[in-house]
């Protein structure tokens, strides 16, 4: 689960297997791309296409709310393609993280990443259960198989 979006965390026990960075998602010819630096008062001056599944707005709307810009969002969508597709062609940028990013759009259009200044937390997926319970073997077996697996096969998403 997405251990990150945890709101009752004194209820609840998790641990992270992945944590995947946030980062600018622009078309290949973006002129953010080509900066040396790029921050959100910087992204926030463009048109934004914005994520809604799985709460990627409510998540992406607490880090915006900490500084004084809010994104300029052109299109709202639960489709992760959609805006793809979008940034792909130049209509907007996003901020999204590494692990769902693919550097082509469906139709073969170029998308790239560019890290930001500023602290945008990470996407952190992991395993977590009722706070003062002992996992069973068969759940601890897992969340130790998880951990191996991950930490083997996709070294990118982990800090």
């Amino acid at each position: 689960m997405l251990v990150s979006n945890l709101q009752n965390d004194a209820a609840i026990d998790a641990e992270v297997l992945i944590r995947s960075r946030r980062r600018l998602w622009a078309g290949a010819n973006h002129h953010l791309i080509a900066r040396d630096e790029v921050s959100l008062k910087d992204v926030a001056e463009e048109p934004y296409v914005m994520l809604t599944v799985d709460e990627a707005n409510i998540t992406a709307m607490r880090y915006w709310e900490v500084t004084p810009y809010r994104p300029q969002i052109l299109f709202s969508t639960s489709s992760v393609e959609a805006v793809r597709r979008m940034v792909a062609t130049g209509m907007g940028v996003t901020i999204l993280s590494d692990m769902v990013y693919r550097p082509w759009s469906l139709e073969g259009q170029r998308i790239e990443v560019k890290s930001l200044v500023d602290g945008v937390p990470t996407m952190d997926v992991g395993v977590a259960w009722r706070q003062g319970t002992n996992l069973p073997p068969s759940a601890a077996a897992l969340r130790d198989h998880l951990h191996l697996s991950l930490a083997g096969s996709v070294p990118n998403y982990l800090s």
